[in-house]
């Protein structure tokens, strides 16, 4: 049965159950502050389980893309060594929103797989909750009595709380479940050993491939339980090890789901992949095994988190998934000797075979494949600078052990792995101390673990049931009561606390869109509000004190220049987005956005840099636009359907629910949540201030409105000012600046041809102070030039003859250069290395550099070290 058919009958089974089928959410979590990526099926359903929020259905089901490679759930360092182990995997799930509750979920997980898929009910075990006396959390019997009407008893195994207790995180629901588990091993292999024995042990063939987790607990701040209001079941069945199951393999990576991936590298490579299947494989063949694993299973994870919206980058989510594309690369280098980018032809191969149930990486295929083959350029060029580092190193280390802390240097300032590392000094006879490496590393995990440290107390409910509502889009001030609260101390913001309104005119950042900021007032104090977010369907407002009488009424105050400066920067984003879809071609698609007071930031599809003459064009669009003082039409609870059909755009990696915003500028339409003006007018005027690249075939703009707009031009009009009197108000500024431009070449030229001559002059004074040395001529020693003009020197004294060596130091500006001549011979009969010399010397100006075997510079930031740099130059002739 082919994964496809797979993935179908198992919705097509629960669709025929009265469930839902919903699409998967993104990859990629926008407004989740407490999560990066959807790290399981349940992710995107927390407010039900929450009761903050009421589902379109009591029963839903899908399949939801899963990324796990941080926190709790991270399963990196497995991917590759074993064969079920994934960083993105799919999670097919069925949801009980206080519906069904055991009996059903248990006799159908039972149903589809002996029934419908037919699997072979004698390889099948079950689990189930031993109990826990010390959370008063009894025995499952109830599940255990379901299960002895299916299976016989020998084959219901007890679970502990780490096998059989589903928890959210530290806080919110939980509950026991019960899962299902499968022995895919051989007849004889089944028949020396039970597979009772190999459940819940990590064995590979006896996987673990449907959790029903029982929602019936929340888990307070001190660890407690309290039974929820409703119990749901959250059913989670890993896809990859079905389709294993199915497919009668033993391995997720010899299932189709991987095998035309694994197919396209060993075409690419011409090397081979054997299946688990094969027995005593050799351990080249398990390395190249292990890197074709690696590389398929990562190239799923940042090939969907791209089209989902989210680019490589050095920080958060980004830093994540450039992570994940280095770990491939760097296997494919090692253990594939691919020294060029290859893994984005591997794009091609995915969209075509999970474009069907997963549009996104069909439509953003090209975005997708530039991307990732930028990536690996980049990433391909530091692995060559690490080689040249490392180099560096091996020379300046006595011995054969290199420092654990230079080691942990390379990894973390140029992402050089440890085990290339180890590996390159094994070849040269060396290795580094682990220990120290481990030290550093744990050092800064450390470091990174305190400034992120988060503890949140429990919520204090003050007004029970879910009443919240957001009345912004009409109001920047209304009468409020407090529904909640709860404190949150963090290392990098202090303590704070969260507060909930029953109404609120505070937006909660999302949409690319900051939040509000503002007050709560009462009759007798103020409190400060310096942030508003949205976490499980609760609008959170962040303050750094509570009230006195947290029962009072409240009036809630927007800052209302804050509101109305960012609204200006939303509505001019979608204008902006309009005018470059005009210009540049339909291609142009909202890849990100920052919309704050001060600016708004707007990444964009496109191939090239936007020219000067397109900048223009794009200003002249939106001012445009502007002037004719659009209206704005918004439509609050439009069909989805409805609105694409009017022509609205939607944005990648955007959840939208079967109702949306949709906000219209003139021929501007876009599904929006966020705070607009009601009149273009009232952005005054668009100013752009930078564009450059992101990314392959991602650039970025920034650009200004109203007020920031009003300072630009006064900013730039004192400028031209004082420029005028500086020039002493010439008629013509323009003018002016370019016959000083004139001036200043003229006379860089004169000093050029000054500086030639006076090394000229030096030529013959430093000839005279040339000393033989082992039949070489050598010379080290400062002189009064710049470093073009040490060269032009150095050239000149290679012209007197044969076996020169010379080191001229240089400290124009109190910037210090050594600069190293060695002629063709010493470099070929007796081995010197100007580059060498030079990385060696410049440690005593307290920099490095390089160059050719007979010429080469190092610069350095100690002008002192220069005297001892010259004497030691001496070590390299005697």
């Amino acid at each position: 049965m082919k994964s496809q058919d797979i993935r179908k009958a198992y919705l097509n089974f629960f669709e025929s159950k009265g469930h839902l089928i919903v699409p998967s959410a993104p990859i990629v979590l926008k407004d989740d502050p407490t999560l990066m990526f959807n790290n399981s099926g349940m992710a995107q359903f927390k407010e039900y389980f929450l009761g903050n929020g009421t589902p379109k259905s009591k029963r839903i089901a899908d399949t939801q893309k899963c990324l796990r490679v941080s926190g709790k759930h991270n399963d990196l360092e497995d991917v590759g060594f074993d064969t079920y182990h994934h960083t993105m995997f799919e999670m097919l799930g069925n949801w009980s929103f206080g519906d069904y509750f055991k009996k059903e979920a248990l006799a159908w997980a039972w149903e589809f797989l002996t029934e419908v898929l037919k699997l072979d009910k004698d390889r099948l075990y079950v689990s189930v909750f031993e109990g826990n006396p010390d959370e008063n959390v009894p025995f499952d019997q109830e599940a255990w009595d379901i299960w002895k009407q299916y299976v016989p008893e020998d084959r219901i195994i007890l679970g502990n709380k780490k096998d059989n207790f589903w928890e959210m995180g530290d806080q919110g629901p939980c509950g026991p479940c019960s899962e299902i588990h499968i022995d895919l091993r051989t007849d004889a292999e089944r028949a020396a050993v039970s597979g009772r024995s190999l459940v819940n042990a990590d064995h590979p063939q006896v996987v673990e491939i449907w959790n029903n987790v029982f929602m019936e607990f929340n888990r307070k701040a001190d660890g407690s339980l309290e039974k929820l209001p409703a119990q749901h079941v959250d059913t989670g069945m890993g896809f990859e090890r079905l389709c294993m199951a199915m497919q009668n393999v033993t391995s997720n990576y010899d299932t189709d789901v991987f095998t035309p991936l694994i197919a396209k590298i060993e075409q690419i490579t011409g090397l081979k992949y054997t299946s688990n299947e094969e027995k005593n494989i050799s351990e080249e063949q398990n390395k190249t095994n292990i890197a074709i694993r690696v590389i398929v299973d990562h190239v799923r994870a940042v090939a969907f988190a791209i089209a989902d919206g989210q680019l490589p980058s050095n920080t958060g989510a980004g830093y994540v998934i450039r992570r994940i594309l280095r770990r491939a690369i760097r296997y494919g280098f090692t253990f594939l000797n691919t020294k060029e980018p290859f893994i984005n032809k591997l794009v091609e191969v995915l969209a075509n075979q999970m474009g069907e149930f997963f549009p996104e990486i069909k439509s953003q295929q090209q975005l997708v494949t530039n991307v990732i083959r930028e990536e690996e350029a980049s990433f391909l060029r530091t692995l060559d600078q690490g080689l040249q580092l490392l180099e560096n190193v091996v020379a300046q280390t006595k011995g054969n052990e290199v420092s654990g802390a230079k080691a942990f240097e390379l990894y973390d300032t140029y992402g050089f792995p440890k085990d290339l590392t180890a590996l390159i000094l094994k070849e040269k006879g060396m290795s580094f101390n682990e220990s120290e490496f481990d030290a550093s590393m744990q050092e800064q995990k450390n470091r990174s673990r305190a400034a992120s440290e988060v503890s949140t107390e429990d919520w204090s409910v003050l007004i029970p049931g879910n009443v919240e509502t957001f009345v912004g889009y009409d109001q920047t001030e209304n009468e409020v009561k407090i529904t909640r609260i709860r404190k949150v101390d963090s290392k990098k913001d202090g303590v704070l606390y969260q507060i909930v309104l029953n109404n609120t005119p505070f937006y909660p950042e999302g949409g690319g869109q900051v939040g509000d900021k503002g007050t709560l007032v009462s009759a007798n104090e103020i409190i400060d509000i310096i942030d508003t977010k949205k976490e499980n369907n609760l609008i959170l407002h962040f303050a750094k004190q509570l009230p006195e009488n947290v029962n009072a009424t409240f009036v809630a105050k927007v800052n209302t220049d804050l509101r109305t400066s960012t609204s200006k920067n939303h509505s001019a984003t979608h204008l902006m987005h309009l005018a470059l879809r005009n210009i540049l071609g339909t291609h142009v698609e909202q890849k990100g956005s920052l919309v704050n007071p001060n600016y708004l930031r707007f990444d964009f599809s496109h191939f090239a840099k936007v020219t000067e003459e397109e900048i223009q064009q794009v200003e002249a669009f939106v001012n445009a636009r502007i002037e004719e003082q659009l209206q704005l039409v918004e439509y609050r609870n439009i069909p989805i359907q409805q609105a694409m059909e009017q022509g609205a755009m939607a944005l990648f990696g955007e959840k939208y629910g079967d109702t949306v915003r949709m906000i219209e500028f003139g021929d501007s339409k876009e599904l929006c949540g966020g705070i607009h003006v009601k009149n273009t007018g009232e952005i005054w005027h668009f100013k752009i201030i930078s564009e450059g690249a992101v990314a392959a075939g991602i650039r970025r703009i920034e650009a200004i409105t109203g007020d920031a707009v009003k300072a630009y031009f006064t900013q730039h009009e004192t400028i031209l000012s004082e420029i005028k009197e500086t020039l002493k108000n010439p008629q013509d500024a323009l003018k002016a600046v370019v016959s000083l431009q004139d001036d200043n070449a003229k006379l860089r030229k004169q000093i050029e041809q000054l500086l030639k001559e006076k090394a000229k002059g030096l030529k013959g004074e430093l000839a005279a102070q040339l000393q033989e040395i082992n039949e070489v001529k050598f010379l080290a020693t400062q002189v009064d030039l710049n470093p073009e003009g040490a060269k032009d020197l150095a050239y000149e004294l290679g012209t007197l003859g044969t076996n020169l060596f010379l080191l001229l130091a240089t400290a124009e500006d109190d910037k210090p250069m050594l600069t190293c001549y060695i002629s063709k011979e010493l470099v070929e009969n007796k081995g010197l290395n100007a580059g060498q010399v030079v990385r060696e010397l410049g440690k005593y100006i307290q920099g490095g550099g390089g160059g050719q075997p007979y010429f080469a510079t190092a610069g350095g930031k100690h002008v002192a070290g220069i005297k001892e740099a010259l004497e030691k130059a001496l070590d390299f002739v005697k």
